[in-house]
């Protein structure tokens, strides 16, 4: 979006240079039509407002989706509101008589709808922002009427008369230019609803720092720098700087020839022909078109709560269905109960890893070995002390003899590590659980025990989120999972993917007393907050859109459990 903006102010230095030439060709011209020649002018360079139109929506779309928390709402709204002054200064005579009130009202517009976020004790600012009425549009658009609203109202008649003007050529000539303003003014007040008061003082004693202090810390960096090339020459040997001296000789070699033969740059550019924007926005138009395909597709894939159970599942496609039929035909049978997400109650019985991924790890392996010695202690955690300190001079203990300290399970792997210190806590781990339907049976004397069919077990996949449970369940548990039945049902030990968890008889501390829920994303709620955002992004307060509807898994998390 920056990009494109900066062509937009590029755009802005050819209608200087084109007032320039029509003004020196009404002297040797004076019948030569100005206006249709600023309509063809204006008309042929619509091109970079087009991109940026375009970069738009990306980043308006990809903004709600984004983690805020890693977002510097802060100091981007510093940059978007260099970039709203910037703009409306780069458009021409002719798009800034409407445009000095159009901005003025946005802004204005703006600051009301942010009242809101000041305390309580402004009392008689905040009255500014409230809504006074909420009048329903259908069933998702609704009309808001307060001050900020009429605001935003009158701001929209204002850009329907910028592009009234000349018979609707203003739509191109003023209304399109301007909407480069009013875009980064809009997010300007975006940023700020989601900035902070610490966030906006950093901000405005970083930047200050950084526009007076930039020449000295330059400086400093570059004398820094030096001394440290400097050192660094100096503690290596001879053949080492010959080698380093030869390898930053490879690149003037590489740029003597491309001078002389052939240019890489050149080629790319004439076999891309085409600018780097046209190149970026293709590139996420491709990747928007493929998870729309995607989130689309996942429509069709509601899962419903299902009232089967799991003796009911094993009588239909366990062992008794292999008896009347061969497992092929009970396969087939079964396959009509893909997608019921159940929720069944067994006996736990033991979980192993079945994968174990770590992208630090994989890419520290690809270091030298100083470095990744370097970067594990710094990133990870170093091996515990294991030594025991045998103090002679130490009076004797008394019989008996207090119990020794609890040893660190990594004590009897140190020895054999091959560092200093591990980056082991960023595992990411993949399991296997294996779940037993509880039989119960009565004996000859009447009790009632539990029998084991090992024939009706099935297989849960769990995802790293059920680390903290996992590892603390013992064998025997009587746990409370919730699946989605899909793949090979009817078969022998059915495999599924584990989605929450709860165990009902366990008495230690590490396990959560409360379920636990695997974290999915709900592509689906995720557009429809991005459209939401993009709606009220252009229209908000005057118009407000309502999308989101209430997903199943809130409904069941907000629901208290019993027991």
């Amino acid at each position: 979006m920056v990009i494109c903006t900066l062509r937009v102010f590029q755009n802005s230095k050819a209608w200087e240079n084109f007032r320039a030439l029509t003004d020196l060709l009404t002297h040797f011209e004076p019948g030569l039509d100005l206006e249709q020649a600023e309509t063809n002018f204006g008309w042929t360079h619509l091109e970079p407002y087009l991109y940026f139109l375009l970069s738009v929506v990306f980043v308006v779309f990809s903004f709600p989706v984004a983690d805020k928390s890693w977002i510097p709402c802060s100091e981007l709204a510093a940059v978007a509101l260099f970039f709203t002054v910037t703009a409306f200064l780069s458009l021409h005579a002719s798009a800034q008589l409407f445009a000095r009130k159009a901005l003025l009202t946005e802004v204005l517009s703006g600051a009301c709808s942010l009242t809101p976020l000041l305390p309580e004790s402004f009392w008689f600012l905040r009255i500014f922002g409230i809504t006074w009425i909420t009048l329903p549009l259908g069933d998702i658009v609704a009309l808001n009427l307060g001050i900020p609203c009429v605001l935003y109202g009158h701001l929209f008649y204002l850009l329907f008369r910028m592009a009234q003007l000349r018979g609707f050529k203003g739509t191109y000539l003023c209304l399109v230019p301007y909407m480069v303003c009013f875009t980064w003014c809009e997010l300007t007040l975006v940023f700020l609803n989601n900035a902070s008061v610490i966030g906006l003082i950093r901000t405005c004693v970083g930047y200050f720092l950084f526009l007076f202090a930039l020449p000295i810390l330059s400086l400093g960096m570059a004398a820094m720098l030096i001394i440290q090339l400097l050192q660094w020459f100096l503690a290596l040997e001879l053949t080492k700087m010959l080698v380093t001296l030869t390898i930053c000789f490879v690149p003037v070699v590489l740029r003597l020839w491309t001078r002389f033969s052939l240019n890489p740059v050149a080629v790319f550019r004439s076999l891309s022909g085409s600018s780097i924007v046209k190149l970026i926005l293709v590139w996420l138009s491709a990747v928007v078109l493929f998870c729309w395909m995607y989130v689309y597709r996942s429509e069709g894939m509601k899962v419903y709560n299902s009232t089967l159970t799991w003796p009911e599942y094993s009588n239909l496609c366990g062992p008794m269905a292999w008896k009347e039929n061969n497992m092929a035909q009970t396969q087939i049978l079964c396959s009509h109960l893909e997608g019921h997400r159940v929720t069944w109650t067994g006996r736990f019985k033991y979980v192993r890893v079945t994968d174990i991924e770590n992208g630090p790890h994989s890419v520290i392996n690809l270091l030298p070995v100083f470095v990744g010695n370097w970067m594990r202690c710094l990133y990870g955690e170093p091996y515990p002390l294991c030594e025991e300190v045998k103090n002679s001079t130490a009076a004797p203990q008394p019989l008996p003899a207090p119990a020794p300290p609890p040893v660190h399970p990594l004590c009897k792997l140190k020895k054999l590590a091959k560092h200093e210190c591990h980056i082991k806590r960023f595992d990411r781990y993949k399991f296997e659980v294996t779940m037993g339907m509880p039989l119960e049976r009565k004996t000859k004397d009447g009790t009632i025990i539990e029998d084991e069919d090992a024939t009706k077990d099935i297989v849960l996949r769990a995802s790293n989120e059920f680390k903290s449970v996992l590892l603390h369940l013992n064998t025997g548990s009587l746990v409370e999972f919730s699946t989605i039945l899909e793949g090979r049902l009817g078969s022998k030990w059915p495999v599924f993917e584990l989605k929450a968890i709860h165990c009902m008889s366990c008495t230690n501390a590490h396990v959560l007393s409360r379920r636990q829920y695997k974290i999915e994303h709900d592509w689906r709620r995720t557009a429809q907050s991005a459209l939401q955002f993009g709606f009220d992004f252009f229209f908000n307060p005057f118009l407000t859109a309502q999308l989101e509807p209430h997903s199943e898994t809130e409904t069941e998390a907000d629901t208290p459990e019993e027991g």
